[in-house]
């Protein structure tokens, strides 16, 4: 087999893994980490793919993730923080009554 067909096959059962991880679990913390999980499985497979054709490209798109990554980061958890001031708690399904009373 070869190596980049691993590299791929890794970078996939990461983004899987990161899928489940938001699927499943219903803390809103945990769910953040999962969805980076898929973001940093992209930035894997984006590297790979551009040392495969020999360019820089996967590397470019690479940096554009990263600073995606940086501002879902900065912005979840400042909701996440709001949120848990109203509510006082992370679970997700505690969130979707948020009109006031």
């Amino acid at each position: 087999m070869n190596e980049t067909y691993l590299i791929i096959l890794i970078s996939l059962a990461y983004f899987f893994l990161g899928v489940l991880t938001v699927l499943l679990r219903r803390n809103t913390i945990i769910m953040l980490m999962g969805l980076e999980l898929m973001l940093n499985s992209t930035n894997f497979l984006l590297i790979t793919v551009g040392n495969i054709t020999k360019t820089l490209d996967g590397q470019i798109f690479s940096i554009l993730v990263l600073a995606i990554a940086a501002s879902e980061v900065a912005l979840g958890l400042a909701i996440v923080v709001n949120l848990y001031r109203l509510k006082q708690t992370t679970n997700i399904d505690d969130f979707f009554s948020l009109r006031s009373k």
